[in-house]
C-alpha cells in the first residue's frame, strides 16, 4: 500500500511541476488582439564580424509586447505592425543589446538586416559544467564562486568551504577530510570533478578519504545541484562540484601575471601559502604553482581534539598554446597530504594517520572548423595515487607505528564534446563521448575490501529547442556501458565476481523567461549508479573510517527519477530565488547503522542495503540592497528522506533544516558585516541512529582592498563567535563524541599581480 501510495505521490508531483510550467507560460501569452494593418518587416540578424547569420536570438519592437526570434538561418518576421515608426531591440546572449529605427507602412513589407556584435561573456555569468554548449540557459539550480568570493571562504578542504550555501552540507571528520553533500546525498552520489574530469582520488569511498587537491588551488569552484548523470555519467546521481584551476594558461594575458596567497587559522593554530605565476605569449603560455598547508590539532569548546593535524603541499607546472583555430595544453600536478582521524577527546597518545600522495597529467585541446560540427573539444586526466592508514601509539615518549591499510589506484578519465550549429528546430547542441576507468589494489593487515578493475564508456547528446523568444526546452539522453571485476588480495584470494550493465541515463528540461526579471526553469531526469565496491563486498573494521563495514554482494544498481524546479527574481535591489525538488530512487543504497558493536575492534556495525526510498525538498535564498554599498542575505534549505517499501523510516544521514543570514556593508575599499547560522534539532533519524540537537552559529567579517601594484585583498573572519559547543549531525563517526571547532579567527590575504 505504501509502495502504491508513494507512486501516486511522485506523479502527483511531477504534474504539478509541469502544470506550474504551463501557468508561467501563460503569463506572458500575448492576449492583445491588433487590428490588421498588413505592415511587415522582414530580414536577417548577422554577426557584424564574420557575416554569419545569428539563429535563435531575441528581437522585440521596444515600448511593445510584440517580438520573435530568428529561426536556424537567421530569419525574422514581424507582421501586423502598428503604422508609424519603431525601434527594433535585438537581444541574445554573448551579443551587444542593438537597435535600430525602423518606419512601419500601412499595406508594405520591408526588410531591415541588422549586424550585431559579439560581446564578451561574463564566466561568473554561466555555470559550464552544467551545459557542454555554454548557452546560459538554466534547467536547474546552480552556483560558481570565484577570486574574492573563495577567498571569503578560505577553508582548510571545500567540505568547509561550501557549507552553509543554499542546498550545499557536508560531512565532517577533522578539516581534512570534509567533503560536501548535496541535498543529503553523499559520498559515490556527489561526483567532484577537475576542470571538468573525474579526479581519480578515493575521497567518495569514505569518510576519512580527503579530496586530493588544496582549496587555495582553485580559481573557481562550480555547484550544480541535482542529477548530472546526462553529462558525467555514474556517481552524478545527486550534483556534480567541478573544481577549476588555471594549470594549462590557454587562455593567459601576454605578459606576466600571478596572485600569492597567505593564510592563518587560530582554532588549529593553521597557515598555509600559495603562489601562481603565468607568463603569457603571443602563441605560448607557461604556468606553474605551488602551496603549503600545516595545522595542529582542532580546539573545541571542550578542549583539544587530539588527532586531527595536517599538513599538504600541492604543486603543478602547465603549458598552454593559442593557435588558429586550436587551443589547448598540457599540465603536470602533484600532491601529498598527511592528517590525523581523531580517535578520542581524552587520549592523546593513539592516533590514526592517512597519508596520500598523488601526481596527476592534464590534457585540455579545443578546435574550431567550418562546417555542420564547426566546434569540439578534448579533455583528460590521468592520475596515479597512493594512500597509507596507519595507527600511531605513543609508548614510553616516542611514536610505534603500523601500516594497517593501503590503497593504490590508478585512473584515466577523458571527454570528447563535439558542438554542431543549429539545424531545423535545434539550438547549438553537443554529442560526445566519455570514458573513464580505474585500477584499485587494496593491501595490508586490516583489509576489509578487494580490490577494483572499473572501465566505463558513455555516450551522450545535449540538445536545446527554443520553443519561442523566452521559451526554451533542453532534452538529452546518455548511454553507458560499464564492466567491473574485484581484484583478489590476502582478505579475499579466490573472489572472481565481474558485473556487466548497460545503463542509459536522460533529462527533459524547460527554462521560461515571462519578464526581463523572471527566470523559471527545471527538469525531470533518469540517472543511475553502479554499486561500489565496498557496497558489495566490505566485510571487517575499517581502521580510518571507524567502523565495522557489511556489504552485499546481491545489490543492485541505483535508479533516480526526479525533478527540480526553480523560480529566479532579479532586479537593482532584489535577487530571489526558490528550488524545490523530489528524487524517488529504486535500490537506494543505504548504509545503515545496526545498533550492534564489533567485539574485537570495537567498532559499530554498518551494514549497506538496498530499498525503496524517496528525498525531497527545496532551498530559497535572497539578496537585498535596501541602500548603495549595504546587503542583506538570507537562506533556507531543507531535505527529508525517507524509505518506501521495507518500513517508513528515515534515512541516515540527512541534514537537518538551516536557516542563513548575513549582514554586510560594502565601502568600495573595504567591507563590514556579519553573519548567523541556525540548525534545528534533527530527531527525523533512521533507527540506531542518534539525533542531535540544535545549534545557533554567530560570525563576523571584514575585508581591506587596496589597489598598489597589482590588487591586494585582507579578509577577516570570526567563525563560531561565541563559542558554541555542537556537534553536526553529518559526522560520520557516530560513538567518539566529536563536537565540531570552537571559536575561530580566520585571516586571508591575496595579491594579484
Amino acid at each position: 500500500m505504501n509502495k502504491i501510495a508513494t507512486k501516486f505521490n511522485f506523479r502527483s508531483i511531477s504534474i504539478i511541476f509541469l502544470f506550474l510550467f504551463f501557468i508561467s507560460a501563460s503569463v506572458s501569452a500575448e492576449s492583445e488582439q491588433r487590428p490588421r494593418t498588413d505592415a511587415n518587416v522582414f530580414g536577417h540578424v548577422v554577426d557584424a564580424n564574420t557575416g554569419e547569420h545569428i539563429p535563435f536570438i531575441n528581437l522585440i519592437v521596444e515600448g511593445t509586447r510584440i517580438g520573435t526570434i530568428t529561426d536556424a538561418s537567421g530569419h525574422y518576421l514581424l507582421t501586423n505592425l502598428p503604422v508609424g515608426e519603431h525601434t527594433l531591440v535585438v537581444q541574445g546572449l554573448g551579443f551587444k543589446t542593438t537597435r535600430t529605427t525602423f518606419e512601419a507602412i500601412e499595406k508594405t513589407t520591408i526588410e531591415v538586416d541588422i549586424d550585431i556584435e559579439r560581446d564578451v561573456i561574463r564566466l561568473d555569468e554561466i555555470v559550464i559544467t552544467a551545459s557542454p554548449t555554454q548557452s546560459g540557459f538554466r534547467y536547474q539550480p546552480d552556483q560558481a564562486f570565484s577570486s574574492e568570493d573563495l577567498q571569503r571562504r578560505s577553508e582548510a578542504s571545500f567540505g568547509e568551504m561550501l557549507n552553509t550555501e543554499p542546498g550545499v552540507s557536508m560531512r565532517s571528520l577533522g578539516s581534512a577530510p570534509s567533503r560536501p553533500v548535496i541535498r543529503g546525498l553523499d559520498g559515490d552520489r556527489i561526483l567532484i570533478l577537475e576542470n571538468g574530469e573525474r579526479m581519480g582520488d578515493i575521497s567518495e569511498t569514505s569518510a576519512d578519504h580527503s579530496i586530493s587537491l588544496d582549496p587555495l588551488v582553485a580559481s573557481r569552484v562550480e555547484v550544480v545541484r541535482g542529477p548530472a548523470s546526462l553529462l558525467y555519467g555514474s556517481s552524478a546521481l545527486g550534483g556534480v562540484i567541478n573544481l577549476m584551476t588555471t594549470d594549462i594558461p590557454d587562455d593567459a594575458d601576454q605578459g606576466s601575471s600571478g596572485i600569492f596567497s597567505l593564510q592563518g587559522s587560530s582554532v588549529n593554530n593553521m597557515g598555509a601559502g600559495f603562489g601562481r605565476y603565468t607568463y603569457g605569449g603571443d602563441k605560448l603560455s607557461a604556468s606553474a604553482r605551488l602551496s603549503y598547508r600545516e595545522a595542529g590539532n582542532i580546539n573545541t569548546p571542550d578542549g583539544m581534539l587530539y588527532g586531527t593535524s595536517m599538513q599538504s603541499y600541492d604543486g603543478a607546472a602547465g603549458i598552454g598554446f593559442n593557435k588558429d583555430n586550436r587551443v589547448g595544453g598540457l599540465s603536470f600536478s602533484l600532491s601529498s597530504q598527511a592528517y590525523e582521524i581523531p580517535d578520542g577527546i581524552d587520549n592523546p597518545d593513539e592516533s590514526v594517520e592517512i597519508r596520500m600522495q598523488r601526481q596527476a597529467l592534464q590534457g585540455r585541446l579545443s578546435y574550431q572548423r567550418q562546417g555542420f560540427f564547426d566546434k569540439a573539444q578534448l579533455r583528460f586526466n590521468a592520475s596515479r595515487m597512493y594512500q597509507d592508514e596507519v595507527v600511531l601509539e605513543r609508548i614510553n615518549g616516542s611514536w610505534d607505528e603500523e601500516v594497517e591499510l593501503t590503497y593504490e589506484k590508478y585512473a584515466f578519465s577523458s571527454t570528447l564534446t563535439t558542438q554542431h550549429k543549429p539545424f531545423g528546430m535545434f539550438d547549438r547542441g553537443a554529442i560526445g563521448l566519455n570514458m573513464h576507468g580505474h585500477e584499485l589494489n587494496v593491501g595490508g593487515e586490516e583489509i576489509y575490501t578487494p580490490g577494483e578493475r572499473r572501465v566505463s564508456i558513455g555516450l551522450f547528446s545535449f540538445q536545446e529547442i527554443p520553443l519561442s523568444n523566452i521559451f526554451r526546452m533542453q532534452a538529452g539522453l546518455r548511454l553507458d556501458f560499464q564492466h567491473t571485476a574485484a581484484l583478489s588480495n590476502a582478505l579475499f584470494p579466490t573472489i572472481d565476481s565481474k558485473r556487466s550493465a548497460v545503463n542509459y541515463s536522460g533529462s527533459i528540461g524547460l527554462n521560461h523567461r515571462p519578464l526581463e526579471s523572471i527566470e523559471v526553469g527545471g527538469q525531470f531526469a533518469r540517472s543511475h549508479r553502479n554499486p561500489s565496491i565496498e557496497e558489495l563486498f566490505a566485510y571487517g573494521p575499517h581502521l580510518g573510517g571507524g567502523v565495522f563495514e557489511l556489504g552485499d554482494a546481491n545489490l543492485k544498481d541505483e535508479i533516480g527519477h526526479g525533478g527540480d524546479y526553480f523560480i529566479r527574481y532579479s532586479s537593482d535591489k532584489l535577487q530571489l530565488e526558490a528550488a524545490g525538488f523530489v528524487n524517488y530512487f529504486r535500490n537506494f543504497i543505504i548504509f545503515q547503522p545496526t545498533g550492534l558493536v564489533d567485539e574485537d575492534s570495537g567498532y559499530p556495525i554498518f551494514r549497506y542495503e538496498g530499498d525503496e526510498a524517496r528525498l525531497i525538498g527545496g532551498e530559497i535564498s535572497l539578496n537585498y540592497m535596501p541602500a548603495a554599498g549595504l546587503s542583506l542575505k538570507g537562506g533556507i534549505d531543507y531535505v527529508s528522506g525517507k524509505r518506501l517499501t521495507n518500513g517508513d523510516d528515515y534515512l541516515p544521514f540527512i541534514p537537518p533544516f538551516r536557516f542563513t543570514a548575513n549582514a554586510e556593508y560594502d565601502l568600495g575599499n573595504a567591507w563590514v558585516g556579519g553573519n548567523i547560522l541556525v540548525a534545528a534539532t534533527q530527531d527525523r533519524v533512521a533507527p540506531d541512529e542518534d539525533p542531535t540537537e540544535g545549534y545557533t552559529l554567530v560570525g563576523l567579517i571584514a575585508g581591506y582592498r587596496l589597489n598598489a601594484a597589482g590588487r591586494h585583498v585582507i579578509v577577516l573572519r570570526a567563525d563560531n563567535l561565541l563559542n558554541t559547543r555542537y556537534r553536526d549531525h553529518l559526522s560520520r563517526i557516530e560513538d567518539r563524541n566529536f563536537p565540531m571547532p570552537g571559536r575561530n579567527i580566520n585571516l586571508a590575504y591575496r595579491w594579484f599581480f
